[in-house]
């Protein structure tokens, strides 16, 4: 038995393949989507190019009928937009609301005895369906198992000759294990315990030594074995795109830039160093900011400031006293001679990026169709570098399971140029990791 789809605007705006994405069954498109896509379609922003992008398909399939009616798709399902707003069975809404309007669509063909099932990124609206009758879902398509996501490590219990074995040759042969590229595994010896060595996997069997010459990276000390890997990650140039995940305090952002630091200004393998993050406010919206772009830019990167702050002070310095102006100093000469730079992630797209260290924070607040457009602005040369929260997500349509930065980290984790690890201790302060595990 066919189903109807009734999708609701969000879930185009949030993938514009969604009208594609169900089969051979029908899609229905309510009037209101249609006008609230024309809203949207004039903004330069991704919500207003997938607007775009759906409306140009939508005129693709007009000509091969009458949209009202339904018009045969490629992948053998039925596009409808549904006009017939008279005929809408009302289940007690208020239909000055558009969201009620599109519900209403889908209440009307449940009542007929059709098989409908409402498909939204808003909860609320999920919620009102239900309460109706009406099956819902969220959009599926790009989602992955977050309870089930990649962590970049594994623990291995092995004989104790293994160990000593490793320790003396550098590496490791063992089979049976399917390793993924530049995983971390932790060999436990299976006697005693405490018998450990910590290693990243070359291949499928193949586990190597960790570079002796990271325990320190821009004076930073890595204070978990998390942060250890995180380093092995962010130094090495062959590995070309990393992800990690953490909560607060972790110092995801923080071993990035020192990273970054070290790359570009002492070991000169990238030309400048490129920070952005998405313009996602915590709270009430300031609303608009007077000033240049970089005068606005400032009060988002106000966190990247902080770490590089602390990075050019005394970490930097290794002096025990140092004046707040100077340390500023040596900030802002960062900025005005370009080794780096703040860039909003507007402003990103249609951009080729060759020889920088990129680094996006906060990635967790953007789309997976976002974090590849991103990615493939790398020009040669360039190394990518996403950190994120999947716990604190600002966007209202994405969660753990459907965020660009977790997606990437599972569609990208059995490739050689990629590496992932979590980090799971707050070391900011234990203020800090207090409030990342009981609030």
């Amino acid at each position: 038995m066919k189903k109807y789809f009734v999708l609701d605007t969000n879930v185009l705006l949030h993938n514009a393949d969604a009208v594609v994405s169900f089969a051979d069954n029908t899609v229905v498109l309510p009037m209101t989507v249609i006008e609230e896509l024309d809203k949207f379609k004039s903004r330069n922003d991704e919500l207003g190019r997938n607007a775009r992008r759906v409306v140009r398909q939508l005129d693709l399939l007009r000509e091969k009928g009458q949209l009202g009616v339904g018009v045969p798709m490629d992948n053998g399902g039925t596009l409808r937009i549904f006009t017939e707003r008279d005929k809408l069975i009302n289940p007690g809404l208020d239909l000055c609301v558009a969201d009620n309007r599109i519900l209403a669509v889908a209440n009307t063909l449940h009542d007929q005895g059709e098989t409908v099932i409402f498909v939204s990124k808003d909860i609320n609206a999920r919620l009102k369906a239900d309460a109706l009758g009406i099956a819902v879902q969220d959009f599926e398509k790009q989602k992955v198992n977050f309870d089930e996501l990649f962590t970049g490590q594994r623990e291995l219990l092995v004989a104790a000759d293994l160990i000593n074995s490793f320790y003396k040759d550098q590496e490791l042969v063992i089979e049976g294990q399917d390793f993924v590229p530049n995983e971390f595994v932790v060999l436990i010896d299976e006697v005693e315990p405490k018998h450990t060595a910590l290693a990243k996997a070359r291949n499928q069997t193949t586990l190597v030594r960790l570079n002796a010459d990271l325990d320190t990276v821009w004076n930073i000390k890595p204070r978990s074995k998390e942060q250890r890997m995180a380093f092995e990650l962010l130094m090495d140039p062959a590995i070309e795109l990393v992800t990690m995940v953490g909560q607060a305090g972790t110092g995801k952002t923080l071993l990035a830039l020192a990273a970054a630091l070290e790359s570009t200004i002492r070991d000169h393998r990238y030309d400048r160093i490129l920070v952005s993050r998405p313009i996602i406010p915590l709270g009430k919206d300031l609303g608009f900011m007077p000033g240049s772009k970089d005068e606005k830019l400032a009060h988002w990167m106000q966190p990247i400031f902080d770490n590089l702050t602390f990075l050019m002070g005394d970490h930097y310095t290794n002096k025990k006293e140092e004046s707040d102006s100077s340390v500023r100093g040596k900030v802002d000469k960062l900025l005005q001679n370009h080794v780096v730079e703040m860039e909003a992630l507007t402003y990103i797209r249609g951009r080729s990026i060759p020889r920088q260290y990129v680094i996006v924070d906060e990635a967790q607040n953007l789309t997976p169709h976002e974090v590849k457009t991103i990615i493939s602005r790398a020009g040669e040369g360039t190394k990518m570098v996403l950190t994120g929260d999947p716990y604190q997500i600002d966007n209202p349509y994405l969660d753990s399971s459907s965020n660009g930065l977790t997606y990437t980290v599972e569609r990208m984790k059995d490739l050689a140029l990629h590496g992932h690890i979590t980090l799971k201790k707050s070391e900011r302060s234990n203020l800090a990791a207090v409030a990342a595990d009981y609030l």
